[in-house]
């Protein structure tokens, strides 16, 4: 399939698409005698895996890393590391990913209760009240 419609599907841009290639993470697997990338379910597959470890703020290289080690499990790539340590690896990945997602739902808490503290604000002035009080600060909250 061609870069369109690899976009379309992983929802990437053009440009994300060609950066991911020039930086060798994910590289087309055939070009047209025009020379357009053509791509396969695998590269679709690869983008994706990529595509969740951006929010997660993944550096490129923890990417190309990755994405090393699912190559290797699957056989793609002959590998001179043993399995059970691709596998440790892998599970290094799955903890720093399960660490990266907790401290995301600590922002997203903070931010939600900020929200709410806005819309409490806006609706104490609209209805010609008094703001709302401080909301209590949670124990289990971190300090930053």
């Amino acid at each position: 399939m061609q870069i369109g419609e690899v976009a379309e599907r992983v929802g990437y841009s053009f440009r994300t698409i060609r950066y991911y290639d020039e930086m060798g993470l994910v590289t087309p697997s055939a070009r047209t005698p025009g020379g357009f990338r053509l791509y396969t379910e695998l590269d679709v597959y690869r983008l994706l895996v990529l595509k969740r470890m951006k929010p997660l703020d993944f550096s490129l290289d923890e990417m190309r890393e990755l994405l090393t080690v699912l190559d290797a499990l699957d056989g793609r790539v002959e590998s001179p590391v043993p399995r059970e340590e691709l596998f440790e690896r892998l599970d290094g990945f799955r903890a720093a990913a399960d660490a990266r997602v907790e401290k995301l739902r600590e922002r997203l808490a903070m931010a939600e209760e900020f929200a709410q503290r806005l819309r409490d604000e806006a609706a104490g002035r609209t209805s010609g009240g008094t703001p709302a009080p401080e909301p209590p600060v949670r124990q289990d909250a971190p300090t930053t």
